[in-house]
């Protein structure tokens, strides 16, 4: 798994997802290949980026995305076939987008080479995650604009502070906006709040438990900060991350620490190689986390990980951990 710690359900209901779907490309006058684009209404669009500044003058029609928070949001916009490719999962895509991911080429399984990215002729790169423009592996972001192709990243990585909804909100925003489907967008934005806000209402009066977020780690625990929407979705959920103060979407803390803030709830991270199962072990197996309240407890909660970033699977976040840190409010 490689996001920002190397440099470091679907939200609308599948009655509308059929719709949108239906309806992609339908910004303009007609259907030939690049008319509907062309005459989309509010070009030229200019818009900055993680301090990268780019005007459109019709939406980008051979996107790649890497990363699955990235191609989840352009799939719940309706925009499979402005896609050229895309890579990098972290679970399986959510059952309402697959007929539609399964039409898109996939690139690679990870990070593709420069030259199989080059190779799909993109004319927008969009990243989950600041490794997804590695300059090493010569896919930076300035790079790519010397070769005429724009890029987004995630807005969760150039957030000077908590992300929160407010970053959601822009990130959907500003990606439909881009592609000229704003309807679209302030749908699922909406969509998106109403859930959420369900579940704030239905835990605002209980005892907020203290929360150790794990995701992995040995020698110290890589857990999550207060910087990722990750911190906002316990808060939304009706607990308090014990490390909201570490300046940081992730980061490695010593496990003395988390023995020092006495979690009352472990909240593993699930993905990659290693299970749940395995997870709880490692924590339930060490002698110095015996008297842990979460560990003597043994309360354990879990969420996938494609749900702790930030995309379209946010309000499938807050519900979940909603019920299990709160099953009577649920």
């Amino acid at each position: 798994m490689s996001r920002s710690r190397a440099a470091l359900r679907t939200v609308l209901p599948l009655t509308l997802l059929i719709p949108l779907a239906a309806c992609t490309g339908s910004s303009g006058a007609d259907d030939r290949p690049g008319g509907a684009a062309k005459a989309a209404p509010g070009f030229p669009y200019t818009v900055t980026n993680c301090g990268v500044s780019a005007t459109y003058q019709a939406p980008p029609e051979r996107a790649v995305t890497m990363n699955q928070h990235a191609t989840e949001i352009m799939l719940a916009l309706g925009l499979e076939d402005r896609m050229a490719g895309t890579a990098y999962l972290d679970d399986s895509v959510l059952p309402a987008y697959r007929p539609a991911y399964d039409r898109i080429k996939v690139l690679a399984k990870e990070y593709p080479s420069k030259e199989v990215l080059l190779g799909a002729d993109p004319d927008f790169v969009y990243g989950g995650y600041s490794s997804a423009f590695d300059k090493g592996q010569g896919r930076d972001r300035e790079g790519l604009a010397k070769a005429g192709i724009n890029s987004r990243l995630s807005v969760e990585y150039c957030t000077q502070g908590p992300v929160g909804l407010a970053q959601l909100k822009t990130e959907i925003t500003e990606v439909a906006r881009t592609f000229g489907v704003p309807e679209r967008g302030a749908a699922l934005v909406e969509d998106e709040q109403r859930r959420v806000d369900a579940v704030t209402a239905r835990v605002k009066d209980r005892a907020r438990p203290a929360v150790f977020v794990y995701d992995s780690g040995e020698a110290s625990a890589f857990t999550s900060g207060g910087q990722g929407i990750g911190n906002e979705i316990v808060s939304l959920a009706g607990g308090t991350n014990v490390f909201a103060d570490l300046q940081d979407t992730f980061g490695d803390v010593s496990w003395e620490k988390v023995i020092e803030r006495r979690p009352e709830v472990v909240l593993i991270y699930d993905y990659g190689g290693t299970s749940v199962e395995a997870k709880k072990q490692r924590l339930l197996n060490d002698p110095a986390l015996a008297q842990v309240p979460a560990i003597r407890n043994q309360r354990f909660v879990v969420l996938p990980l494609s749900s702790a970033v930030l995309g379209v699977r946010v309000a499938d976040a807050v519900e979940s951990l909603g019920r299990q840190l709160h099953p009577d409010a649920a």
